[in-house]
């Protein structure tokens, strides 16, 4: 099936679900308290975008700093934890465990510590998002064939460039692997810090919204995240493409 067939039969499909829900509705099928119709989520969008979009670029903001932060943590413990024997068998049962606790067990602490504001967002985002970019990377060292290196070494690299030509090249798929899992964490924490400690941006505001009912506010709210969200793991995709031709 050609490119465009299969985009026209997305469009019809996406069609068909949104005339289907707002039939749904209209015919008393579905309680429009809980789930509004289409047509009410695009009223409700219109009239609180002057007071969404600002919150979505503060939410946008908080988490770009963090996951900036996670990366850094991650492409530098990565490598560590993963070329060094001794490292890796003391470190990453440590990692692992930390990376199965969930983190929102953690985020009344980091509250407590840095109290309500953009801190405790980011170091949210932050925490969110780098135990997968330190494990893939990590993994992706590991699993590096050591013959390569040793091959790179003796025909005189220098340790530069047996990073950028050797390790860089064979890492990058597990490291943006590992960037766009951490970039949708990353967001998860920030939203999550937002609705529990009441920092301004669209955690806050998507909880105020539910705790009021208004489900066609909350819906639209929902939808932009999700836009948002969609469109930065979009981005690592097409920027994956971009790099894996360059490796």
């Amino acid at each position: 099936m050609g490119k465009l067939k299969i985009v026209g039969c997305q469009a019809l499909s996406l069609a068909a679900l949104v005339v289907g829900w707002e039939e749904a509705v209209r015919l008393g099928l579905v309680d429009p308290l809980f789930v509004p119709a289409p047509t009410a989520v695009v009223r409700a969008l219109a009239a609180t975008a002057g007071e969404a979009l600002p919150r979505l670029l503060d939410t946008l903001v908080k988490t770009v700093i963090g996951y900036g932060l996670a990366v850094g943590l991650g492409v530098t413990a990565g490598p560590v934890i993963g070329s060094m024997r001794t490292v890796h068998q003391v470190c990453i049962p440590y990692v692992v465990a930390l990376y199965g606790v969930p983190k929102i067990l953690i985020l009344p602490w980091i509250a407590l510590i840095f109290g309500i504001g953009l801190t405790t967002a980011v170091l949210s985002a932050t925490l969110f998002a780098v135990f997968p970019i330190v494990l893939l990377v990590a993994g992706g060292v590991r699993d590096l064939d050591p013959a390569l290196l040793t091959v790179a070494t003796s025909m005189g690299a220098s340790p530069w460039q047996v990073y950028r030509k050797v390790l860089l090249p064979a890492v990058l798929p597990s490291a943006l692997a590992g960037m766009r899992i951490g970039m949708v964490f990353a967001l998860l924490g920030t939203l999550l810090a937002e609705m529990f400690a009441g920092i301004r941006g669209m955690g806050f505001l998507m909880q105020k919204q539910a705790m009021a009912f208004n489900a066609a506010e909350l819906f639209a709210a929902t939808a932009l995240v999700s836009v948002l969200s969609i469109a930065v793991v979009v981005s690592l995709e097409h920027l994956n493409q971009r790099l894996g031709k360059w490796r």
